[in-house]
């Protein structure tokens, strides 16, 4: 063994760089990197000289050199993350935990490469398209269909249309779709398949996996046959797929759930949409912007887990589009004949050239055998896990929306990191007080920490305030002022705890919104900010105001 001492790293991530660069020299049978201590253990065979050692870190980008201590010294592969602790049984020749993860999405990547990076050899098992459920069906092409019907919004209508001229754009969904399809399958090359392909420590194997025992997992292979996976630790990040309400007749009729409604290229008619949260009035606002006369069947109210103020609001703008939301309808049954969709609801009879169901995702986790491995989950089908992503089953793991946290594409990684962290032997929790969603419709919805009810349900007495948007500068100057800014605060301390945003932009609002109550900022302090005239989270700034002024008294830009 020899051991370098390795100058130029900033991160863990160069020590997995370094890591590889050494791997790929013949002759070496390993090697453990550390980027806290800057040195690396390399096993080699007879004949590997230090000088082509250095000469391929050189070629990664950093510098290395024969370290001034004993050779043969092992104690740092006991330091490096995934490598084994005393007493612990490894699998494989090269002594590397092995980690099995299943599934390729968000959370799945995630855990792939940083448990790579800590030293495991990996094994992923996709028994479909590589990438999950965002950049595939879900974030990537639902936005760009999104931006798409937004622009088309936008030419056909504006503030400025007085001195702008407008006109009804002409809407050619399957060169859209071409267009969307085409991002789609580069950005899943790029950020999924390429860096999966140049990653030598995880390997790929294209089946379905379930378990045979809490150790091992066998995979039914898409190309035949099987093959037992044996695992140290295994990290189930399977996601969710469109729930489908037991609505009689509805599963023998062509209808659409998002996957679908985002693949289709025409444009229906009459659309019918069953559901009232993200997806339904995402999909719901692109569709009827993009020509379709679009029917909202709402159980409660739209965005009904909200504060009701954002659900009124959105409400009036969808009205104001030309959406139909019907509030309190459900639908008993559903046919479909001659093209059209027929649904019996509690206020009467609904027709449509096309119906959208969007009622929520439901865990994939049904074909697992999770009983076998050990593993319970909750009522929903859903993987339970703690604040390590550890199951109720030593050495699982799980992540992303098969388990019961909030199904949020950046929640999922941010899961699958520190997973993987505890997998190869670190101590990392997943704290979600200040985590932040977004609901993309025009306005957007942007929201972080607690509500009022939610508040008060926790035993927290609040003070709050709430800006209409014809307070803020930018909002004026576009002409726009549909909306609000809600800041919600604990009484007494004034500690800020909550936000809630409808705004056009309101996304790029809550992130600071987010840090605020992260700093546990006052609304006092946040009002004491400076924020940038004329831009939309200056609205924070004049929202923490209201607490002690009134800002319809401020000149435009009074600090």
């Amino acid at each position: 063994m020899m051991t370098l001492k390795i100058d130029g790293m900033t991160c863990a991530s160069c020590a997995g760089h370094v890591r590889q660069a050494l791997e790929n020299v013949p002759g070496v049978r390993s090697a453990a990197v550390s980027y806290p201590e800057a040195l690396a253990d390399v096993t080699v065979d007879e004949g590997v000289s230090p000088d082509t050692l250095a000469a391929a870190v050189t070629t990664a980008g950093y510098r290395a050199r024969v370290a001034d201590v004993p050779t043969q010294s092992a104690g740092l592969l006991d330091k490096v993350p995934g490598r084994s602790r005393a007493g612990e049984k490894r699998s494989g020749d090269d002594g590397a935990l092995r980690v099995a993860v299943i599934g390729s999405g968000g959370a799945a990547m995630a855990a792939a490469l940083k448990a790579a990076e800590n030293g495991a050899r990996v094994t992923l098992i996709e028994r479909g398209t590589l990438g999950g459920t965002c950049v595939n069906i879900g974030c990537v092409p639902s936005k760009i269909l999104i931006r798409a019907a937004h622009v088309a919004h936008m030419r056909q209508t504006s503030p400025f249309d007085a001195g702008i001229s407008a006109s009804a754009p002409v809407i050619n969904r399957s060169r859209l779709l071409a267009q969307q399809q085409g991002r789609v399958d580069e950005l899943r090359h790029a950020k999924y398949e390429g860096i999966l392909a140049s990653n030598p420590n995880i390997a790929i194997l294209h089946g379905a996996a379930r378990f045979r025992d809490r150790h091992t997992l066998t995979v039914a292979l898409t190309d035949g046959g099987e093959q037992g996976v044996p695992f140290n630790r295994c990290l189930i990040a399977t996601g969710a797929s469109a729930a489908v309400p037991p609505i009689a007749g509805l599963k023998d009729t062509p209808y659409w759930t998002s996957t679908e409604a985002l693949a289709s290229d025409t444009i229906p008619s009459r659309l019918a949409v069953i559901g009232s949260s993200v997806v339904a009035v995402e999909l719901a606002q692109a569709f009827a912007r993009q020509g379709s006369r679009v029917t909202i069947l709402a159980r409660h109210s739209l965005l009904f887990h909200e504060d009701p103020a954002i659900g009124e609001a959105v409400t009036a703008t969808f009205r104001a589009e030309g959406i139909d939301v019907l509030e309190q309808m459900q639908a008993s049954h559903v046919s479909y004949a001659s093209g059209e969709f027929v649904l019996a609801t509690n206020h009467g009879e609904l027709r449509a050239d096309q119906l959208l169901v969007a009622t929520g995702r439901s865990p994939n986790t049904r074909s697992l055998n999770l009983e076998q491995a050990g593993v319970e989950r909750d009522e929903r089908g859903a993987i339970v896990i703690d604040a390590s992503m550890r199951t109720s089953a030593p050495d699982l793991y799980a992540a992303g929306d098969c388990t019961d946290l909030p199904q949020f594409v950046y929640v999922a990684a941010a899961a699958g990191t520190r997973a993987a962290i505890n997998m190869t032997g670190g101590d990392a929790r997943l704290n979600l007080d200040t985590m932040p969603a977004v609901v993309f419709t025009d306005p957007q919805v942007a929201t972080v920490g607690y509500t009022e009810a939610q508040a008060h349900r926790a035993g927290i007495e609040t003070d709050s305030r709430t800006l209409t948007l014809d307070n803020v500068p930018r909002a004026l100057v576009n002409f726009d002022t549909r909306g609000f800014i809600k800041l919600v605060a604990e009484a007494g301390s004034g500690r800020l705890i909550g936000v809630q945003a409808v705004a056009p932009e309101a996304g790029e609002i809550i992130q600071t919104a987010a840090l605020a109550m992260r700093a546990r900022m006052t609304v006092q302090e946040l009002a004491d900010q400076l924020f940038p005239y004329l831009t939309m989270v200056e609205g924070l700034k004049l929202a923490a105001q209201t607490f002690i002024k009134d800002v319809a008294q401020l000149s435009c830009c009074a600090g």
